[in-house]
């Protein structure tokens, strides 16, 4: 990837610098609490819920009769009484004329199989899947030569795995997949700087890339050690993305304008960081899920899938430039 948070994972991080820079704004509070979970009726009901069927002879006929996909995706007895009385309470806020609230900082979702948020899940597949399409073309259509040839497939590989946490998030929200979402989505855009750093740069200083190299892994081993063992800060994380997210944006944007007379195909680049910026501002809409699977979110994942095939288009471009100029001996731009 190659382009402002496109280069997250292959194209999408979390949210792309503009955007992330206001949604900061609005969500460092909102991801602690939501008015749903935070309303008597819906904590009672779910005390209820537990304590009549999470224990004793019904939570092992819960357990028995629960299907294999579910139990082995981690639903729990309680898990499902907190699913249940999402909708007791939706219906209640419905039946008063009052708007849908969230719940745990996220919309009320119809859960298919074993699917917590259908829409997000498979639109996350879908970008993995062209991600991995594309990565097959390039690899199939770039010789092992080209310069950049094992820095965009190690890139690629970053944002595959990515996009493979925010499938498995989207489906079942847990600690644990929470943390590699978040994690998965800043390794590719650090990786994505290091690609734009090794294209710019590291070509004719390949010291300075490495040099880069090394101090972007020991950002993220810092950031990811804070998260983990000093606090997960939303706030925090959304500001060191937005942070890292910027300078992806503005050194590839100023690389597309510096070669904008000389390379014929800069125009995907630049197209690419645009779309993916403008594409984020979706997420500001932040409206009640229609028929309770498609939200804001869902729509802009599904909103970059094109993008990673005329990403991916400039990527074998420029790859095929790099190759042909370093065969006549020309200076790369």
């Amino acid at each position: 990837m190659a382009s402002a948070v496109m280069l997250a994972r292959c194209t999408s991080v979390r949210f792309p610098a503009v955007a992330t820079a206001v949604l900061l704004l609005l969500s460092i509070t909102i991801v602690q609490a939501s008015q749903g979970d935070k309303e008597p009726v819906y904590r009672d009901c779910v005390k209820q819920c537990v304590g009549s069927n999470c224990t004793g002879a019904r939570l092992r006929g819960f357990q028995s009769s629960q299907p294999q996909y579910m139990a082995l995706t981690g639903w729990t007895c309680r898990d499902d009484c907190r699913y249940q009385c999402m909708w007791t309470t939706v219906g209640l806020y419905q039946a008063e004329g009052y708007s849908v609230p969230q719940f745990h900082g996220k919309w009320p979702f119809v859960r298919f199989l074993c699917f917590e948020d259908p829409a997000s899940a498979l639109a996350s597949l879908l970008n993995g899947l062209a991600c991995l399409l594309m990565l097959l073309r390039y690899r199939s259509t770039v010789p092992r030569q080209s310069p950049m040839y094992h820095t965009i497939n190690a890139f690629s590989l970053v944002s595959l795995n990515a996009w493979f946490w925010s499938t498995v998030f989207h489906t079942r929200d847990t600690y644990l997949t929470e943390k590699m979402d978040y994690f998965c989505a800043t390794a590719v855009i650090l990786y994505s700087i290091y690609l734009c750093c090794v294209r710019t740069l590291g070509l004719k200083r390949p010291g300075v890339s490495s040099m880069v190299g090394i101090l972007l892994i020991l950002a993220f081993t810092s950031h990811v050690s804070y998260l983990t063992f000093v606090s997960f800060d939303y706030g925090y994380n959304m500001a060191a993305n937005t942070s890292i997210g910027m300078v992806n944006l503005l050194w590839w944007l100023c690389w597309c304008w510096q070669n904008r007379r000389t390379l014929p195909y800069w125009w995907k680049c630049g197209l690419v960081v645009v779309l993916l910026h403008g594409l984020a501002l979706l997420e500001l809409l932040d409206f009640p899920p229609m028929f309770w699977i498609l939200d804001a979110h869902a729509v802009w994942h599904l909103s970059t899938v094109p993008v990673h095939f005329l990403f991916y288009s400039f990527l074998i471009d420029d790859s095929l430039y790099l190759l042909n100029t370093e065969k006549m001996g020309v200076k790369v731009e």
